[in-house]
């Protein structure tokens, strides 16, 4: 089986010692592509660098609701700059990762509004995937997105939202991203959602190191769980975990312009 992992942080300082072994036995599992998400300014550089020495990693840039306080005006221009300089290359597959987390005690909601459109716009210009952020704030985001009208849609990273707000964003073209989150027993809601969703509204994340499964409780997560994940999304669905895992291979190949057929 391949997969991919639409949802990584590997340019974090949790994988700089074992980083080149974590990829390897990704490699050895099928987990053959893996996007590796900007969040501030600062960590644009590292992961593009590492997309550029690794054949398996692909890059998005953005800026992310909870650094908030890191964000400068001219972030938002460099981002540009940075979409422009990259452009043309099959390592930029998406703007990312950027949107709306009211959770955050004494949040910007203005602030962070005002972000989330500047970088939505952006995904519109250069015509990328945005790779989305949302926590206790679907509504708003299904808001703007309908406002916005995207051509290209992105996926709802970390999913965790009602039935009805899935299929809101499916209906607004967007894939709806699945990881550690669902494998907890307590997480019933989630669990009925996965099961009802349709098959080509979903694709596959980690978000490592971060958001562990139930299965590495206290554990660094790593890419390496994807096909974990796999299974366990497969049994919530009642459904041979070889279709699924290649309908999510079928869905990020489709959502990021890749070819299905591995890459040379």
């Amino acid at each position: 089986m391949r997969y991919i992992d639409t949802h990584t942080h590997l340019d974090f300082a949790a994988f700089d010692h074992d980083r080149e072994a974590v990829l390897q036995d990704c490699a050895h599992l099928g987990v053959e592509r893996l996007v590796v998400l900007g969040v501030t300014a600062d960590n644009w550089t590292k992961a593009w660098q590492l997309s550029q020495q690794q054949p398996a990693l692909y890059a998005a840039f953005g800026l992310h609701p909870m650094f908030g306080e890191q964000h400068r005006t001219e972030h938002l221009q460099q981002l540009r700059q940075r979409l422009q300089d990259c452009q043309g290359s099959e390592k930029l597959c998406a703007v990312g990762e950027f949107g709306l987390d009211f959770y955050i005690e004494g949040a910007d909601r203005e602030a962070q509004q005002a972000l989330f459109e500047q970088q939505l716009a952006l995904a519109a210009d250069f015509a990328l995937p945005p790779l989305l952020h949302v926590r206790r704030a679907h509504a708003q985001c299904i808001a703007t997105l309908k406002r916005f009208k995207l051509k290209r849609g992105g996926v709802i990273h970390a999913f965790t939202g009602s039935r009805e707000e899935a299929e809101e964003y499916i209906r607004l073209g967007f894939r709806l991203g699945f990881g550690g989150a669902a494998t907890w027993p307590q997480a019933k809601r989630l669990h009925r959602t996965v099961a009802d969703l349709p098959a080509n509204s979903m694709v596959l994340e980690t978000d490592s190191p971060d958001m562990q499964p139930s299965f590495a409780r206290g554990e660094r997560n790593s890419p390496q769980n994807i096909p974990q994940i796999a299974r366990c999304l497969a049994e919530l669905r009642n459904e041979p975990v070889e279709r699924f895992a290649e309908q999510c291979w079928h869905n990020s190949c489709e959502l990021f312009d890749w070819a299905e057929t591995p890459m040379p």
